[in-house]
């Protein structure tokens, strides 16, 4: 796919990113029952301590929807730029900012990590089930939704580095991963510390 873009459009796709990935839905699902998120737990959006504060159901819609927001702000710009795989790597980093920093509620979101599935699953299917199956997989076994988090986005960079190497994928999609990547592990920082520690914080499921 051509990855030419003018900067204005990018521009563009850019902030239409943002402002869905700024959808606050795990304040809006919690706040429908009564609950700020951001005053319980981690004070996060996500669905890690929306399962801590409501359950697992309100935990599922906020990572479904989550996960949504990444993916839509995708194929937002693949619709107005069809053949131009830059616009939907631009479209997903600002998706996750959106999620990490939401306008619409004082810029306190999540930690970017169902955002940035949900982008990566519309911009490469396999690495994002990858990273899915193997995040999911830490998760199961450990108990710990950060480390579950964090192996999986490395886990998808390294695939989807091999796939670059072996001229199956081309490069503006690894630069997506990686920039993901590096978005996590700052979002994560306070948890890297703790896990570091060995003082993490396991879930329930």
């Amino acid at each position: 796919m051509p990855i030419e873009i003018a900067p204005l459009p990018l521009l563009l796709v850019a902030v239409a990113g943002y402002l869905v990935g700024s959808i606050p839905t795990g304040y809006l699902i919690c706040r429908s029952q009564g609950v700020d998120p951001r005053a319980r737990g981690s004070g996060k959006t996500g669905a890690t301590n929306v399962l801590r504060t409501l359950g697992r159901k309100a935990s599922a819609a906020v990572l479904v929807s989550d996960m949504a927001k990444g993916a839509v702000a995708v194929l937002i710009a693949r619709w107005l730029f069809s053949d131009v795989l830059a616009a939907d790597v631009v479209a997903g980093v600002a998706a996750i900012v959106g999620h990490v920093f939401p306008v619409f509620i004082g810029f306190r979101g999540g930690r970017g990590v169902a955002t940035a599935l949900g982008a990566m699953l519309a911009i490469s299917p396999i690495v994002g089930l990858v990273g899915l199956a193997a995040g999911a997989l830490i998760i199961a076994r450990s108990r710990i939704a950060s480390l579950g988090s964090l192996v999986g986005a490395a886990l998808a960079l390294l695939f989807i580095a091999a796939l670059f190497f072996t001229r199956l994928q081309p490069l503006l999609p690894v630069i997506y991963c990686l920039l993901a990547a590096m978005i996590l592990v700052f979002t994560h920082r306070d948890n890297i510390q703790r896990l570091l520690a060995g003082t993490e914080r396991k879930i329930q499921l």
